[in-house]
């Protein structure tokens, strides 16, 4: 209410503004008095000259100007006359401007604030209003924006791409299939596209890979070898399909190419320990403490730290073994360390230690090849 109150003064000094000059009266016209005053004034100018004041020529210049205000004045008092017709236009025309200002300020506005503004809205407290940014609203009424965007644009590929993974977090399975094959369809096929296809794909199917979703994630391979989604779910429908040694090897395979940090590091883990029915030992690596003392050290003292860590990881591997992971990485560190020899008694010590897993032992011997490191 009292926003209205604010709402209405400010509305009142505005068209006070705009009336009150409209309300001022014209400044009246010089009187006929001048007229008389000019008269004299050439009187007095042919008295001077006659009396010998002045000369010829001062005496007629003087008459021409005064002469010239005189008519000046004359006219101005003809206009002071003129007809009452003019003056009732004159008030027509500020009754007009000012029953317009009237009109227009106080409706003006309001009607641009019944279209742009939200009247409907209940009054809320400015410190409620900070408290809760606009950025809080709920993840449906976000959802809604966009389904209303797309149900008018349904050729936007991006709208579809960016509400695909919400519909699969809400748990709206079928929803989410529509908007990848929709992003599919308009954006292009890519790896990332194929993979996230298949993933909504098995989703919808609690949790099963379907043909339909494993032709997705073998073309998404296809595309590129290391798309790591899809490297995961084809493990996946090994395992369903009872090949569980297939997926083993999908799984450690994707260990191998694991980047640092990884998000996926650990469920592929725990999905290598439940087919292989043993459990998948931490890689063993540098701390964030390690990382930080790093930055700060020598190329020598950076050398030292780095051997020390392989060292470490090679008395692991001695005592148990059992972690092929952790031979394939000790392999690769003695070969980036120039330590050829090492390279090749840790490959050795690897076939001996995985003897019992022909499997592991093909990863170790399929590193030696391709480092280079045979004979």
């Amino acid at each position: 209410m009292t926003l209205w109150i604010i709402f209405a003064l400010m509305t009142a000094a505005a068209a006070f503004a705009v009336l009150w000059p409209l309300g001022r009266k014209a400044a009246a016209a010089g009187g006929g008095n001048d007229l008389v005053v000019y008269r004299d004034q050439l009187e007095e100018i042919g008295r001077d000259h006659s009396a010998g004041l002045i000369g010829q020529a001062e005496a007629e210049a003087a008459r021409v100007e005064v002469s010239r205000r005189l008519l000046a004045a004359a006219d101005a008092q003809a206009s002071a006359q003129s007809p009452a017709a003019t003056a009732v236009q004159l008030a027509s025309r500020r009754r007009a401007a000012a029953i317009a200002a009237l009109l227009v300020l106080p409706v003006l506005p309001l009607s641009f604030y019944l279209m742009l503004g939200s009247p409907d809205l209940p009054g809320q407290p400015a410190f409620a209003r900070v408290k809760t940014p606009q950025g809080h609203q709920s993840i449906e009424a976000m959802v809604a924006q966009v389904e209303a965007h797309l149900a008018n644009n349904p050729n936007d590929g991006a709208g579809w791409e960016v509400i695909a993974p919400v519909y699969l977090r809400l748990g709206r399975v079928d929803d989410a299939v529509l908007a990848r094959r929709k992003s599919l369809a308009l954006n292009g096929e890519t790896a990332t596209r194929d993979s996230d296809l298949g993933e909504a794909l098995v989703a919808a199917a609690n949790g099963v890979v379907t043909d339909e979703a494993k032709t997705q994630f073998e073309r998404a391979v296809g595309r590129d070898a290391r798309e790591s989604k899809a490297r995961y779910f084809l493990g996946l429908a090994d395992e369903q399909d009872g090949n569980r040694e297939a997926a083993a090897k999908r799984w450690r395979a994707m260990l191998q190419d694991a980047p640092a940090g990884a998000p996926w590091i650990g469920f592929v883990r725990e999905a290598l320990g439940r087919v292989t029915g043993e459990p998948v030992p931490q890689p063993s690596g540098p701390s964030d403490a390690d990382v930080a003392a790093a930055a700060n050290m020598s190329d020598t003292q950076r050398d030292e730290m780095v051997r020390g860590m392989v060292a470490r990881l090679a008395d692991r591997l001695h005592a148990d073994g059992n972690d092929v992971e952790g031979w394939l990485k000790l392999v690769r560190a003695y070969t980036v360390l120039g330590d050829r020899d090492k390279a090749k008694d840790a490959a050795a010590d690897a076939r001996r230690a995985l003897a019992a897993r022909p499997g592991d032992v093909k990863q170790i011997d399929d590193l030696v090849k391709g480092l280079g490191l045979e004979g």
